[in-house]
């Protein structure tokens, strides 16, 4: 199982934990032929805690279990599904006076997700034909009380709508600062999704002497990818960074790079180095307040795509496989 926040993934690896399916769930995986439908799991659960319902609650533990399982074990930690008052623990958690104004706002927010099942069925399609065995996950939403942005299993990804009601959302202002409030716009679900989706297949690969390169290159990589899945224009669009963001990139550009090989940064092991390259903050502090944040990521997905230019037979498949990223920097030919 993996439970994240979207841009933690860039400095952790994903632990994948096989999840079986229940009977009900089988037959709603979908026919790849027709397109993602994201299941409204997230309506159900409101119905159930508003008005008490019996149905609800059936299709909770009988169609979907192993959204119920996962939700009240792994994200909320409630206690186990085969608990004889776990429905009972379940409703009182979410009738809390914040929890029912959020279900309510995920409603009105999100009527449908007609948008969201677009941009993954685009995005799978094309990985489907860069990656013929992958399977497509069985897709559903949530409510998951502000724990975690999307869900992934084997064959389940859920994702957290009141992870996504905008920057601007009111609640959020109790729970978050204003920088990682950025990040939890409905636009940004699709590109989540498929960063926690290629994380999970293609995670990490942790060795002795791991050091800013090969974060940068890995999660530049799986950025690359989303980039060309979804047909960002560019790295920071994939990011969502704001166009200002990206101008300050591309006009820095050659000087973040002096500065990190001068300095050593690129091979530096310290973690408080990796961070400051890596993690959400509210700018980079290396290179000033009008630095954008992740811009490890941002030079990763460039240098990947200076690889790439230059090597047009590799396909996506073969890039994303591949994790020599110390032989990549080198044949990238990266601001040459």
């Amino acid at each position: 199982m993996k439970l994240r926040n979207p841009f933690l993934l860039i400095i952790v690896c994903i632990l994948a934990v096989s999840c079986r399916m229940g009977r009900g769930e089988s037959t709603l995986l979908h026919h790849e032929e027709k397109g993602v439908s994201v299941i409204r799991y997230d309506k159900l659960l409101n119905e159930y805690v508003r008005s008490n319902s019996f149905s609800a609650l059936q299709k909770m533990n009988m169609e979907y279990r192993q959204p119920t399982k996962i939700l009240i074990e792994e994200v909320l930690g409630l206690g186990q599904v085969s608990d004889d008052t776990i429905s009972q623990k379940l409703k009182t958690f979410y009738s809390d006076t914040t929890l029912l104004r959020l279900m309510s706002d995920v409603e009105t927010r999100f009527p449908n997700l007609d948008e969201v099942e677009k941009g993954l069925t685009k995005g799978f399609e094309k990985l489907k034909k860069e990656v013929p065995e992958i399977k497509i996950p069985l897709v559903y939403s949530q409510i998951s009380a502000f724990n975690e942005s999307v869900i992934l299993s084997d064959t389940l990804l859920g994702i957290s709508l009141d992870k996504y009601m905008g920057e601007d959302y009111p609640l959020y202002k109790r729970f978050y600062y204003d920088y990682q409030c950025r990040s939890m716009r409905p636009d940004r679900i699709v590109p989540d999704c498929f960063v926690f989706y290629l994380m999970s297949k293609y995670g990490f690969p942790f060795q002795e002497g791991n050091c800013l390169l090969d974060w940068m290159m890995h999660s530049g990589k799986v950025n690359y990818a989303v980039q060309t899945l979804l047909g960002y224009g560019s790295p920071g669009e994939s990011m969502g960074y704001a166009e200002a963001e990206e101008k300050w990139c591309t006009e820095n550009e050659k000087n973040m790079w002096e500065y990190m090989l001068l300095n050593q940064h690129i091979y530096a092991r310290d973690p408080m180095i990796v961070r400051k390259y890596m993690k959400p903050a509210p700018f980079t502090a290396f290179f000033g307040e009008n630095a954008p944040a992740l811009l490890g990521t941002w030079i990763g997905t460039r240098i990947v795509s200076s690889y790439m230019k230059h090597h047009k037979e590799i396909t996506l498949q073969e890039l994303l496989q591949t994790t020599d990223y110390h032989r990549m920097l080198q044949e990238s030919k990266y601001l040459n």
